[in-house]
């Protein structure tokens, strides 16, 4: 029986992975979650766990009086949610939105814990630092997103990473496939949240529709595939059925298909190698009957682009990339800038210069100076 620590449990992602753990009956030791309690009591009254979480410590108080009628250990801030990443389990699916995943991910390696990795800020901006640490502890960095588990999954078909040629990551276009840049000017945020395929958290979606999402991923890739980014190409396919492909140096592909449903990736990075049964519906090909992929268009959305800049600057650069992304993406949906603004603020902050080294402490030193320079734009 699997153990897991599930971190991020009351969003998209931790719930549909609660999901998984019911059909597959995995044992839960740890939740942690950001405010919502009355989710978190739901989930830790089912599962059980031995350890709760709650990042808001205030709320972490009254959760604790909540579950008084219970054995378990509730703890508040960012300490317990470190310790909800060390706690002795097999995983630790880390679903915590935004740079604030980038301290649990180094807490559950330092203490041997494998990582089904949702938090795509990880390697945006832990990158390297984050890989080397995995593997001097001898832990799995698994992947959680779609994209990358269907490169993952390619590969654990092919079981040869030294012939990998080119990884084509898919993207949905977001709501705002095919529109100009002048277009999208005056496109609200209620018109960005309404993506055509996916069910996720509001920043995701957000990413997904100026397509900045498709830069960090770009940027996940590289780092855990080992792949340089001129190598990793990006392919709309409106109908998200197959979630990426990898080309072999002999020019075959291999692609990864499915219907578009998180739980699919997710129960994969939890039972690697094995496949089992599966909550998710069949994928009828005869039914959906076509496939369509088109170029993407750099030049109404040149988020992408940007990502690709900020990593071939390297050093703590794409952590700059990240960190504007969140600000911008939070200012546009609270109605402080437009939507073409997401771009020119990421753009901006990528070419000014911040720490050069190579430390986590500089990581998140750059991600505070970048934060204020961005929000200095707006």
């Amino acid at each position: 029986m699997k153990r897991l620590s599930v971190l991020g449990s009351t969003g998209s992602i931790g719930t549909q992975t609660l999901d998984v753990c019911r059909n597959l009956g995995f044992k839960v030791v740890a939740l942690a979650a950001g405010s919502n309690v009355e989710l978190l009591e739901k989930q830790a009254r089912e599962f059980k766990p031995k350890l709760v979480a709650v990042f808001d410590e205030t709320a972490a108080k009254g959760l604790s009086i909540k579950l008084s009628d219970t054995d378990i250990t509730v703890l508040g801030g960012i300490e317990g949610v470190l310790e909800a990443a060390r706690i002795d389990c097999d995983t630790v699916l880390n679903a915590v939105t935004g740079i604030a995943g980038l301290r649990p991910t180094i807490a559950a390696i330092e203490a041997g814990n494998d990582v089904a990795l949702a938090n795509k800020e990880t390697l945006v901006a832990g990158g390297k630092r984050v890989m080397d640490l995995a593997k001097e502890r001898g832990v799995k960095i698994l992947p959680v997103d779609s994209e990358h588990s269907a490169i993952f999954q390619c590969l654990q078909a092919k079981g040869d990473y030294a012939r990998i040629q080119k990884l084509i990551l898919t993207a949905s276009g977001g709501p705002f496939f095919g529109k100009t840049l002048s277009e999208l000017e005056n496109m609200k945020p209620e018109d960005a949240l309404a993506h055509p395929t996916w069910n996720m958290g509001r920043k995701v979606t957000i990413d997904s529709a100026t397509m900045a999402n498709k830069g960090l991923e770009i940027i996940e890739a590289a780092h855990l595939f080992g792949v340089p980014q001129n190598n990793i190409d990006v392919v709309i396919h409106r109908e998200s059925i197959v979630h990426s492909l990898v080309e072999f140096t002999d020019n075959s592909v291999l692609a990864q298909l499915g219907v578009p449903d998180m739980r699919t990736p997710i129960q994969y990075a939890l039972t690697v190698p094995e496949r089992c049964e599966s909550i998710v519906e069949h994928l009828d090909l005869a039914k959906i009957g076509t496939l369509h992929f088109y170029e993407q268009d750099n030049v109404a959305f040149p988020a992408t682009d940007i990502a690709r800049h900020a990593l071939s600057i390297g050093k703590t650069a794409t952590a700059a990339f990240n960190a504007a992304d969140e600000i911008a993406v939070a200012a546009f949906l609270d109605g402080k800038i437009g939507f073409t603004d997401i771009p020119k603020i990421l753009e901006k902050t990528v070419l000014k210069e911040f720490s050069s080294g190579d430390s986590f402490e500089e990581v998140f030193e750059t991600d505070k100076e970048a934060r204020k320079f961005a929000s200095s734009l707006i």
